[in-house]
């Protein structure tokens, strides 16, 4: 009933579009859909920071001199207008509605990247479980939710992939990333995360969902954390990338 109802409430209901403010019936409308989504960089398909146009170069020099503990990165646009406004409007406005238009983006970046791979590159291979990058009780008492699982619960819907919120948790509050660099970024995050239950991830490709990759400290720390509990591969889902600092 609701599905049958959907189509009839969203033209009585129509919802603006979160970047130009026009009506329809879709949170992102058709023109700024093909003007701004679709990722068109080439990227690095371990860390998904940019490549050269043309250059040629499948894997970037950093993660080819050291492989981070992840196996992989996809991720939907980069995190510049219009879509870092976006993503601070979730993050500390509580505009949930993004979220569901994130999944959906990521999961349009999932379905399309297969044709878009350089041949040399392995195909892309979906997880069999995801898992949001948790929150410590403090910050998800003081937010009201976590942003990641909010992208999670949608984007497992849409890939038919199980999400598992508790599959790791955060077992110390820490800082902020985005206000500290280089090494004090690692040791904010060093030792922070654990697994419950082993063998839930033992043998398995768990997906790690969040909404921005920065210096990609924290997905490593819990990339890692799974690796040791026995994770057969780690791959990283993450909305937005932000650009790499020379």
């Amino acid at each position: 009933m609701a599905k049958a109802l959907a189509g009839p409430l969203s033209a009585l209901l129509p919802c603006p579009c979160v970047l130009c403010g026009a009506h329809g019936r879709q949170a992102l409308c058709p023109p700024c859909r093909a003007q701004f989504a679709g990722a068109t960089e080439v990227r690095c398909p371990v860390c998904a920071d940019p490549l050269p146009a043309g250059s040629g170069v499948l894997v970037c020099g950093t993660c080819l001199a050291r492989r981070p503990a992840y196996d992989a990165t996809l991720v939907a646009a980069a995190y510049a207008p219009p879509w870092d406004r976006l993503v601070l409007e979730l993050k500390f406005g509580g505009q949930l509605a993004h979220a569901r238009l994130f999944a959906e983006l990521l999961a349009d970046a999932v379905r399309a990247l297969p044709s878009a791979l350089p041949p040399a590159v392995p195909p892309f291979v979906a997880p069999t479980l995801l898992c949001p990058v948790p929150l410590g009780p403090g910050r998800l008492a003081e937010r009201g939710f976590n942003q990641a699982l909010e992208i999670a619960r949608p984007l497992g819907r849409l890939l038919g992939i199980a999400v598992a919120p508790r599959l790791a948790v955060r077992v110390q509050e820490t800082s902020a990333q985005s206000t500290l660099h280089g090494s004090r970024r690692r040791a904010n995050v060093a030792h922070v995360f654990a697994v419950p239950d082993r063998a839930l991830v033992e043998g398995r490709h768990i997906g790690i969902v969040d909404d921005v990759m920065s210096s990609g400290q924290t997905l490593g720390e819990l990339a890692a954390v799974f690796k040791r509990h026995g994770a057969a591969r780690v791959t990283n889902l993450v909305f937005a990338r932000t650009p790499p600092r020379r």
